[in-house]
């Protein structure tokens, strides 16, 4: 019996050539589809991250700016106690006062939230409060880095008149505080009442 060998038929090197240019045309492409995918996922985390930046940053000039005003409103209320003015001045031609002369206005503020058009403006600068035109960034003693305030605290006083036994005087105390930019203001407002408590001559 006779056996025939069989023959065994290999690729050319044409279609082997071929064949490994089609798995990397392959492998190409789905490197590509991925890294689309990625893409597609990744900007709104991006998106989301920036956002998050730019609100916290907000929040915390807010409170910056909050802050600085309920510190001016603080000292006025301090002030009104140590002073006890009798009534108020008109304050139409007044210049801005020295945080130890604050005058106490007649006139109440008809636009509070506004202090670009209060009729006089008290300035009050807190300890360690550094303010700077347009506000920036500035280096401290450790190195850090730290972020100016582009306006010192302001404060207006206005008298509301007297109980009628005249043992309680009010006034309103409107306060405005700025962060690091000039689009960043806080504004404060209360009433105050200084009691003068009246001693009897029959008694201790």
């Amino acid at each position: 019996m006779r056996t025939r060998a069989a023959m065994i038929a290999f690729p050319s090197p044409h279609k082997r050539a071929m064949h490994r240019r089609a798995q990397a045309g392959v492998a190409l492409i789905t490197s590509l589809l991925f890294l689309i995918m990625l893409t597609l996922l990744a900007l709104p985390l991006l998106r989301g991250f920036g956002l998050e930046e730019k609100i916290a940053g907000n929040t915390r000039e807010k409170e910056r700016a909050f802050q600085a005003a309920e510190n001016a409103l603080g000292y006025s209320e301090w002030w009104l106690v140590d002073r006890q003015p009798a009534d108020g001045v008109d304050c139409g031609n007044l210049p801005a006062a020295a945080p130890d002369n604050i005058p106490v206005c007649k006139e109440i503020l008809a636009t509070p939230a506004n202090p670009a058009s209060w009729r006089i403006t008290t300035p009050y600068t807190p300890p360690d409060l550094k303010a700077v035109s347009g506000g920036g960034t500035t280096i401290g003693a450790g190195g850090n880095t730290d972020i100016n305030y582009a306006h010192v605290p302001g404060l207006y006083i206005a008298y509301l008149g007297a109980s009628p036994d005249n043992a309680e005087t009010y006034y309103s105390i409107t306060s405005a505080g700025y962060g690091g930019s000039n689009d960043t203001a806080a504004v404060t407002q209360s009433v105050f009442k200084l009691y003068y408590p009246s001693k009897s001559l029959n008694g201790p």
